[in-house]
């Protein structure tokens, strides 16, 4: 499998002042993933380590420069049916902060406020006719529809173990054909 790193992004919103976790919508122009949401990140570069990939990736992605000082963590890598091993890397900023989206990259950016992450239909798991395992989805109004793994399992982990303090795995969630290309 090819590496890849993402970056979880806990910011606060402009507008609100609550917190919030940075996502984007790539473009539907694109070969890989286009249309989809997806956290800012990409794959390796040779000799990259995780955290360096997810903190230049979202530099290119977002203009949002930080430094390894805003690591806060790392959860666990998820193997991707379209060959990637994703590894999220938590990260925080200062208050809230001036975003530069690459628009080759990201059609539009999002705030995810934690109060959706919470919400208690979170994972919706459906059956799989692929693998024995479910594919898992979230709704997120501030989206206005469904996320699905492998972004939405990140997330879920992200959610279970930062919010809830509960030990959660979720590499073995299955993702929908589409995700796949």
């Amino acid at each position: 499998m090819r590496k890849a790193a993402v970056a979880i992004v806990i910011t606060e919103h402009v507008e609100s002042g609550e917190a919030c976790v940075l996502m984007t919508l790539r473009p539907s122009k694109l070969n890989r993933h286009g249309g989809q949401y997806a956290l800012p990140g990409g794959r390796l570069d040779e000799g990259e380590q995780d955290a360096d990939a997810a903190l230049r990736e979202l530099h290119e992605e977002m203009g949002l420069e930080l430094e390894a000082g805003s690591i806060l963590g790392q959860l666990d890598p998820f193997p991707t049916r379209s060959g990637f091993r994703v590894a999220p890397i938590v990260v925080a900023t200062r208050g809230p902060v001036t975003l530069r989206p690459d628009p080759t990259e990201v059609e539009q950016v999002f705030h995810l406020p934690f109060s959706e992450l919470a919400s208690p239909d979170i994972p919706r798991l459906q059956d799989s006719n692929n693998s024995e395992h479910p594919v898992l989805s979230a709704f997120f109004p501030t989206l206005g529809h469904y996320m699905y793994a492998p972004t939405a399992a990140i997330l879920y982990q992200f959610r279970e173990i930062a919010l809830h303090g509960r030990p959660t795995r979720v590499a073995h969630f299955d993702q929908p054909t589409f995700a796949w290309k």
